[in-house]
């Protein structure tokens, strides 16, 4: 007669896996998991199953954590301009705690995401289009929100390849001045 799941081990198991791939990135073989989350790799497939599915659930864990973290980053705070909001947001998101979620999603191939996760690099992109929106209304221009998602995505790349954060962070600071620039004319254009 076997034994009944029980769903807060596999919880422990989840989060400590989530936290091992946050730190290291999704591994190859299930060992690294086992050693992160204490057990052996035979109890890893007895709560989830396969190799794949964990690695979904870490995927899914890892991204809900992210989606928690970065809305409250980016969230309209009474009171404060949306800019030092999205200043702060960007320190937060490449320090070291957004900086896992960036890795590990960032290296994401698209064969692995597909497999994975399909759709995720669509989801992954818009739905911080409405956080956005939402904080640069505050400065009456909502419609640069895929701009502004489009100039973070790329100096998130461009700081992954080339490690350059002072550059990366100026590059960010100008983003900034030039939406200040553009909320200061109403219809302007940015």
């Amino acid at each position: 007669m076997g034994r009944n799941r029980q769903p807060e081990i596999a919880e422990r198991l989840l989060d400590a896996c989530t936290d091992h791939a946050l730190a290291s990135g999704l591994p190859d073989r299930l060992e690294s998991f086992a050693v992160a989350s204490g057990t052996s790799t035979r109890m890893l497939l007895y709560h989830f199953g396969t190799k794949e599915a964990l690695l979904r659930e870490v995927l899914r864990r890892a991204r809900a954590r992210q989606r928690e973290y970065f809305e409250e980053l980016l969230r309209v705070r009474q009171g404060e301009d949306y800019l030092a909001t999205l200043g702060r947001a960007w320190a937060g998101m490449t320090g070291p705690q957004g900086r896992g979620y960036l890795d590990l999603f960032g290296r994401l191939r698209e064969d692995a995401e597909e497999r994975l996760w399909p759709g995720f690099r669509r989801e992954a992109t818009t739905d911080w289009l409405a956080p956005l929106e939402d904080g640069l209304r505050t400065l009456g221009r909502p419609e640069l929100a895929t701009l502004v998602l489009a100039v973070v995505r790329g100096l998130i790349m461009d700081l992954d390849a080339t490690g350059d954060t002072d550059r990366v962070d100026r590059a960010f600071a100008h983003l900034l001045a030039s939406l200040r620039g553009s909320a200061a004319v109403p219809g302007g254009v940015a």
